[in-house]
């Protein structure tokens, strides 16, 4: 630490910063627009100029930016110089001059930065009479809105979409005196990321499109905090809700996790909760020849208590996208022995052999904030920027770690952002890339590798046995994979945080061992080393520490006649359709006697359910996730569900209730469910802890929803009733549904929006971090269940698969994934779909060749595996796709339901074949 003298005031602060950061870490206010706690200082605004004083006798100083002066012990500063404030001033004058000032109308307005800048300098009386400069704005497709009227030349959009997350198609445009922020023509951003132009933006120039369909003024959003349910990142939100429709989705800032950023698919997915397909009331057939009739909550629970209480024997199927607690209530309603974990065989093995791993080996689980912080990474197998895509941002931090060594012998500070690139130019960390196809981290790769899930096997399997002798060799390595596995492994052991990345992309358990393999050898070989697995859904970890045999195992359940065999199926925020064959999931459905759903989305398997229970989304229920890393993390209702619509877990108990099943111990609310958990299941003790029970309090009193600048609540319902209806009680959570209670700064897992006087911006998270871009105060919400096991050699995998080889006249079909389509959810909502991948056939242009096919042309898929029928789909090209490989995109509509990778024939279609919004089997 070294002191600062700020007016005349001692301060300790933290060396190697620059002196905005510690003076907003300080909690003082000092206007800023270009610099972010994320993308360093450029000096590009000068907005926050101060007086900087040579010592106590210097009485005139002189002004400097704050963003670009670095902390020194003994520094002399002053905020409140006249001077500097009358600098600021004008600099806030001139850079409105342009603006429009159209505030009113603006879908920033309410939490703008600029208006909470200019508020802060004074700026008060607009002097300008003249002409403004006017610009066009462009369509940057469904998720983004472009109003460049408003732009103040900050350049924090750039900076962003170009250096930080790797973008090329923005730019800043010039002409003479002119700067134009955009595309060169009209078209939609083609970042994942490009969300973040909403919140990194410190006026209106990008807004979120999808809030604009369905507008609502920001201090009249409800908010509580939460956690995207799009992958298994576990990345934190700010859903908002209005009238009973979620608005719109923010980042919620967490040092260990997502940091100030999300992913498009986390930011723009939640429309899914407004979905036509939403249950929105319980609905039964008690014959099987009649449609579903709509039914109420007493009918159909009084319906399942007399199916239960006449010796039924329920089986239940869980779900990696429903949090822990909805999966442990329905494992206590049929019974631990009783209970499926909702995934297949494969997926079940691949998750427990990942949980296996992490557990009993030496490597850790990093967070993306570690992830962010290595310098050397191999990944093997996974593309992350589809399948984790927060995971690519942080990646694209990584390759930086080691160049930035250049700087630091240039005496250059790490937060001087311009400086340290134009030192670093082009260098960058090892980064390996090891991948069935290309992936959009290639532009930054040291080095790619392409094949198949065996061929990337071994390639591990490689780089472990030249990192430790004492690894399984492999036999027959051609030369330049051998040469390829000895520079990765030379790459890693020279860091000193290396990194392995892998995941279930592939579906091959090999891959996944071969990743443990290289982590393990670095640690036996005294490198540390983090191991990141990135697994399907938000909740497969969770999923898979509850534990239940696959749905493979409930089909021959309820085909048996045995004392285990089943006559009721309970499946839970399930589409088994979408992890099964159709016809053997017809086989099932069929042989069971009764079918119930709960879930909140309509799809194929709730159609063929005899019982259908209105489940709450995330944004109406509280459970706790936990991510890819083991971090267990609690979420929040954001608003009171409708009608019958309640928490999947609450169904459950419901139905205990009624069979008299629940005597003992009733579950009165979530802390209950989440206790009888942590009791039952190894390991989940922890989650406790994720965040404060139900009954905490701060001086009495609960965390409010509402913000205090919630208006129009009395008049809400005034077209109902002139009577102000008492808003819903909460059981659940420390959170009230209005906007009394307690207005300081609650727990970090408890935020449900940053604002602090003065701070209406998302800039105000400063207010909420003792260090500026640091934690939060008090810790970053979550809890690890996964660590490291003690030091201690532990033996290598060794079940080394042999080289791929093409077969005449067969193609191993493999997976590809899309950000935008192969998740459920998401897919649902508008924006989303819109750029949905269709479906399609990727061949490599030479086996397109030998089939007579060309880009376009309909092909006939026939998959070797009884019951599926043949897919007619159009052919892509792929150079980068192996000989003897065809590609097939996972989780697109008319695509579901497939064990890939798994062999196919390919066949040219005569006639063309039409693809709408799916493929025609």
């Amino acid at each position: 630490m070294t002191t600062i003298h700020i007016d005349n005031r001692p301060y300790p602060v933290r060396d190697g910063e620059n002196l905005l950061q510690q003076c907003l870490s300080l909690g003082l206010n000092l206007p800023y627009f270009c610099w972010h706690p994320a993308l360093g200082s450029v000096g590009a605004c000068r907005q926050c100029a101060i007086k900087q004083f040579k010592n106590e006798e210097d009485k005139r100083g002189k002004i400097v930016m704050a963003c670009m002066t670095p902390v020194t012990d003994g520094t002399r500063i002053s905020i409140d110089d006249p001077e500097a404030r009358e600098f600021r001033a004008s600099v806030i004058e001139w850079l409105m001059i342009n603006h429009p000032h159209d505030c009113p109308v603006c879908d920033e307005g309410g939490e703008c930065h600029l208006q909470d800048m200019t508020v802060m300098t004074g700026h008060t009386y607009r002097r300008y009479r003249s002409r403004k400069r006017t610009f066009h704005n462009q369509n940057l497709g469904p998720l983004v809105n472009h109003e460049m009227n408003r732009c103040i030349q900050c350049y924090r959009c750039t900076r962003f979409y170009r250096d930080y997350a790797g973008g090329r198609d923005l730019d800043a445009l010039v002409l003479r005196n002119q700067v134009y922020f955009g595309r060169h023509q009209d078209g939609t951003l083609e970042s994942e990321f490009s969300g973040n132009l909403v919140e990194v933006c410190p006026t209106g120039v990008f807004t979120d499109k999808t809030l604009k369909q369905h507008y609502t003024r920001k201090w009249d959003l409800q908010t509580a905090p939460s956690v995207c349910v799009h992958c298994a990142l576990g990345c934190n939100t700010i859903p908002g809700e209005r009238y009973g429709t979620l608005r719109r989705i923010h980042n919620r800032f967490n040092g260990a996790v997502n940091g100030y950023f999300l992913c498009d698919r986390g930011r723009y997915g939640y429309e899914f909760v407004n979905s036509k397909r939403r249950i929105g009331q319980p609905v039964l057939r008690k014959d099987r020849n009649v449609p579903l009739q709509s039914a109420t909550k007493r009918e159909v629970l009084q319906h399942l208590a007399t199916l239960l209480s006449n010796g039924g024997k329920p089986i239940g199927i869980g779900s990696p996208r429903a949090s822990i607690e909805a999966n442990f209530a329905l494992r206590t309603l049929v019974g631990p022995e009783r209970f499926y974990a909702g995934v297949s065989e494969r997926d079940g093995r691949l998750l427990t052999s990942m949980l296996d791993i992490l557990r009993q080996g030496p490597a850790r689980s990093p967070s993306l904030h570690d992830v962010e912080l290595a310098d050397a990474v191999l990944v093997l197998g996974e593309d992350v920027t589809n399948t984790a895509p927060l995971l690519t941002l942080a990646l694209r931090q990584s390759v930086r770690r080691q160049p930035q060594k250049i700087a630091e012998k240039m005496h250059i500070p790490h937060w001087n952002d311009h400086a340290v690139r134009e030192a670093v130019q082009q260098e960058r960390g090892p980064l390996f890339v090891a991948t069935i196809t290309s992936t959009r981290l290639d532009d930054v790769a040291t080095q790619t590798f392409r094949g198949t899930p065996d061929d990337l096997a071994r390639l591990g399997f490689a780089v472990a046995h030249a990192l430790d002798s004492s690894a399984p060799p492999v036999p027959n390595l051609p030369d330049a994979m051998y040469k390829l596995a000895y520079a990765v492994s030379e790459a890693l052991k020279n860091a000193e945080r290396p990194l392995v990345i892998s995941g279930m992309g592939c579906g091959d358990t090999a891959v996944i061992e071969a990743a443990a393999n290289v982590a393990w050898a670095l640690c036996n070989s005294g490198h540390p080393a983090e191991l990141c697995f990135a697994v399907t859904e938000c909740n497969s970890l969770g999923a898979a520490m509850i534990g239940g045999a696959s749905f493979e195992s409930a089909f021959e359940t309820v085909r048996g006649t045995t004392e285990t065999s089943a006559d009721t199926v309970i499946i839970l925020e399930n589409d088994l359709y979408r992890r099964a064959d159709a016809a053997a999931v017809d086989r099932f459905l069929n042989a069971a006697q009764h079918v119930v759903v709960i879930d909140h989305t309509d799809h194929e398997t709730s159609t063929r359910a005899d019982v259908v229970l209105p489940a709450g989304t995330f944004a109406e229920a509280d459970g706790t996730l936990v991510n890819n890393e083991g971090r267990a993390q609690r979420f929040f209702q954001i608003f009171a569900p409708q009608g019958d619509i309640q928490e999947s877990w609450r169904w459950a108990q419901d139905i205990m209730a009624m069979t008299g099943r629940d005597k003992d111990d009733p579950w009165l609310n979530l802390d209950h469910v989440t206790t009888a958990c942590g009791r039952e299941i190894p390991g989940l003790q922890p989650i406790l802890s994720a965040a404060p029970a139900s009954g905490f309090r701060i001086d009495g009193q609960k965390i409010p929803r509402e913000p205090h600048r919630y208006s129009g609540r009395t008049a809400m319902l005034a077209d109902i009733s002139v009577h102000e209806p008492e808003p819903p009680d909460d059981p659940d959570a420390p959170f009230s549904f209005s906007m009394e209670g307690y207005l300081g700064h609650p727990p970090s897992a408890l935020i449900p929006r940053f604002w602090a006087p003065g701070w209406n911006s998302v800039q105000s998270v400063n207010k909420f971090q003792d260090e500026v871009g640091s934690s939060l105060t008090g810790g970053d919400p979550g809890v690890r269940l996964i660590e490291p096991a003690p030091s201690g050699r532990i033996a290598y995998f060794s079940n080394i698969p042999m080289a791929f080889n093409r077969r005449a006249d067969e193609w191993l079909v493999v997976p590809l994934y899309h950000i935008f389509g192969t998740e459920e959810l998401s897919a649902l909502a508008p924006g989303i779909a819109e750029l949905a991948a269709r479906p399609y056939l990727a061949l490599n242009p030479e086996d397109a060749a030998e089939l007579g096919l060309a880009a376009g042309n309909s092909a006939q898929l026939q998959l070797n595996r009884k019951g599926r029928a043949d897919y007619r789909l159009p052919v892509q090209l792929k150079a980068e796709l192996q000989r003897g490989v065809a590609g097939l995109p996972a989780g697109l509509p008319g695509l579901t339901g497939i064990t890939l990778p798994g062999w196919g024939r390919v066949t040219k279609m005569e006639e063309g074949v039409k693809i709408g919004e799916g493929a025609v089997p």
